[in-house]
């Protein structure tokens, strides 16, 4: 049987009409999780506060399957918060300036939120933040990341599996081992990366990730993001903790002091969002229907054909995602001078993209749903929109999400 076969059908998916290459900034929605939703909805609607019960434990029960995916352990990873409050509580707990380490380094092309919180503590910390600059303007050097952290002075080293713009894939091990090299903590953002291709958080030694799951996981818009915590910190106190990151035993009994729950279940802060966490516990469930790598290997066949139909059509794009499987997320990156016309006219014609400033479209064609055929669709509308200029119409921007 093919990986394609294997794979859940388009009819899991609820699909916006057209033909969708943007689930790397918001997955369609399935119907599991729609159910899911509505199950929730039904428990609030008939007992009230009394389904308290089985929603406590709800996040904890997510792990299991996120762990799957991540390539780590259940009590590693926990679903909570968004990427910005989960990177703020892990620099929190894991960040620690010394003398002779105090900065913090990251790429100039990171996703601008990373950034924000990155600055904010390594200032606060008295160092500053150092970011890895780009030779093409689209993807990163790994040996100018090495460089960077030979030069010293690194307490804490951020980077993403999959760099959002150019969808450029780097070495986890390699940097991550790097890092520590030199002293430093390794944390990854793996936004761009989870449910499109596997990964070995535990046995790469990455101390600690985030990452959302409204992009490949599809749960939803603003659904709960997710932090792994490698079991060698497990005895750290969260930097910012907060009740429901309270050792569950004992939650309720409302002491003054805190007692943190094992494992990263302790990141936790504020009461989860039940009807969100529903979405993501709807959408896991895809994932249990199907292995990651089968995942992949179709995400690669995928690209690859979309790549070999822009190359014979639409020689005047150019793909600035790297071309060697190994280096390569699950989107491709196209740059034209016209981008932004050119995404506002796939619109147009039923192709749904995302833009980049200032010069990128990005097409993810997304292994669970995405046809063969629809990347021929595709791929013909944006030459016939080139041909007849309709991309170079004064046309009002529109969502980069």
């Amino acid at each position: 049987m093919s990986d394609a076969a294997r794979l859940p059908r388009p009819e899991a998916f609820a699909l916006p009409r057209g033909i969708y290459l943007d689930g790397n900034s918001l997955g369609p929605l399935p119907t599991a999780a729609q159910a899911a939703i509505e199950r929730r909805l039904r428990q609030w609607q008939v007992l009230g506060v009394g389904a308290w019960d089985d929603w406590f434990g709800l996040a904890e029960r997510l792990s299991p399957a996120l762990a799957r995916l991540l390539g780590a352990h259940p009590d590693e990873v926990i679903a909570t918060g968004s990427i910005t409050t989960n990177l703020h509580q892990l620099l929190a707990t894991l960040h620690q300036p010394c003398d002779g380490r105090r900065d913090v380094l990251a790429t100039v092309l990171d996703f601008p939120t990373d950034l924000y919180a990155l600055r904010a503590w390594a200032e606060r910390g008295g160092g500053r933040l150092r970011l890895v600059g780009s030779r093409d303007g689209h993807t990163i050097e790994p040996g100018d990341v090495e460089a960077e952290l030979a030069r010293g002075g690194i307490a804490t080293m951020l980077m993403p599996v999959v760099l959002y713009r150019s969808g450029q894939r780097f070495d986890v091990p390699r940097l991550t081992a790097a890092a520590h090299a030199v002293g430093a903590m390794a944390v990854w953002d793996a936004a761009h990366s989870i449910g499109a291709m596997p990964h070995a958080l535990h046995d790469d030694g990455v101390d600690a990730a985030v990452w959302c799951s409204y992009k490949y996981l599809n749960a939803g818009p603003g659904a709960p993001a997710g932090a792994f915590l490698h079991r060698k910190h497990h005895e750290r106190d969260p930097g910012l903790p907060g009740w429901w990151g309270h050792e569950k035993g004992t939650q309720f009994a409302m002491a003054a002091t805190f007692t943190p729950a094992a494992g990263a279940g302790r990141l936790q802060q504020g009461t989860p969002p039940v009807l969100a966490l529903a979405g993501l516990e709807g959408a896991l469930a895809l994932f249990e229907e199907v292995t990651v790598e089968a995942v992949r290997r179709r995400s690669l066949a995928l690209t690859d054909q979309l790549w070999a139909l822009l190359e014979a059509k639409v020689p005047e794009v150019r793909v600035v995602t790297p071309r060697v499987h190994a280096e390569r997320g699950g989107h491709l990156a196209l740059a034209h001078p016209q981008a932004r016309g050119i995404a506002a006219a796939l619109r147009r014609r039923g192709v749904i993209p995302d833009f980049r400033e200032p010069d990128l479209v990005r097409l993810a064609p997304v292994a669970l749903y995405t046809r063969d055929h629809e990347l021929e669709g595709a791929v013909a509308a944006l030459r016939a929109l080139l041909d007849d200029g309709e991309h170079e119409q004064a046309i009002a921007a529109g969502p980069v999400t």
